[in-house]
């Protein structure tokens, strides 16, 4: 964790010198190759996203029924035409997964930034100012750890209705205790510090303190449980519109394919294969590129 040295009057901070370390363990980083892998893949997966329209070879909701459940191109009966094969409605699948990555990254990100914002937020208004305030917002927390996030989930949903924006505000405020803990605990260790005492004794203001002093030393542990919680709510949107109450039929997603070809196990196995190998893929390089990023953030974990 990078410390901040005492506040000057101005109220500029500087860090510490720790370049170096943390330069010589992405380095190191950089030469795993699982690292890079999982680098690749997430720069593809998100190229693919943004440039579907052009990447993918036909409209994901075409239906031709004459095509229906095509095989991929390298089985018997296949066509190049179809790379990855056609669902039941003769929809092509390799143009539905694509456009699948865009709706599970929006939904990742929208979800683990509102998350973010809220439990650090919470976090350090918790640490910061201690008694009364740590209690309300603590035993809310624990209120909220009560309940499983994905059947807190489904009642919200459930109960307001489905959609996408919906679900990434549903995700949100289901997954921001996390933050909160990860944010109070390191607060609570620095608000005791020099340069926070010396801000309070020559004036700076409580949001001051927090935006500019301490904020900046809590944003590397962020980084990796933001990283973390988009591949939880990648599943997690996957899961609800499996069930039906997440993104809606039109929309195509992973989860809905995955509903989709449930049924066409037995006889047309690449329906649902294929969106859920790229569910896989995705959240797998995005935990690992969280854990890459937790290494980074704290160099000793990393050579221990």
């Amino acid at each position: 964790m990078t410390v901040m040295s005492p506040a000057a009057t101005d109220g500029t901070t500087a860090q510490a010198p720790a370049d170096a370390s943390r330069s010589a363990v992405l380095r190191s980083l950089l030469r795993s190759k699982l690292a890079v892998a999982a680098l690749i893949v997430l720069t593809l997966l998100l190229a693919a996203a943004v440039l579907a329209p052009l990447v993918a070879p036909y409209d994901p909701n075409a239906q031709n029924l004459l095509l229906r459940l095509r095989p991929p191109a390298w089985q018997e009966g296949g066509s190049t035409a179809h790379l990855l094969g056609t669902d039941q409605l003769g929809r092509d699948l390799l143009s539905r997964v694509v456009h699948g990555a865009r709706v599970s990254l929006l939904v990742g990100a929208g979800a683990a930034l509102l998350a973010g914002v809220i439990g650090t937020i919470v976090g350090l208004s918790s640490g910061y100012f201690g008694g009364w305030t740590d209690r309300a917002l603590m035993r809310l927390a624990d209120v909220q750890l009560a309940f499983p996030s994905l059947l807190l989930a489904l009642a919200i949903v459930g109960f307001v209705g489905s959609g996408l924006w919906m679900v990434i505000l549903v995700l949100g405020f289901t997954g921001w205790v996390s933050y909160a803990r990860v944010v109070r605990a390191e607060v609570m260790s620095l608000r005791s510090r020099d340069f926070v005492t010396e801000a309070r004794a020559i004036g700076v203001t409580d949001v001051t303190i927090m935006r500019r002093h301490l904020l900046p030393n809590v944003l590397a542990p962020l980084a990796t449980i933001g990283t973390l919680h988009v591949a939880a709510a990648i599943v997690a949107e996957a899961s609800l519109s499996y069930l039906g109450l997440g993104v809606p039929k039109e929309t195509v997603t992973w989860g809905g394919m995955l509903a989709d070809g449930q049924l066409y196990l037995g006889t047309s196995w690449w329906v649902a294969v294929f969106p859920g190998i790229a569910l896989m893929l995705t959240s797998l390089a995005i935990n690992i590129t969280g854990d890459a990023l937790r290494d980074v953030a704290d160099p000793k974990a990393y050579r221990r």
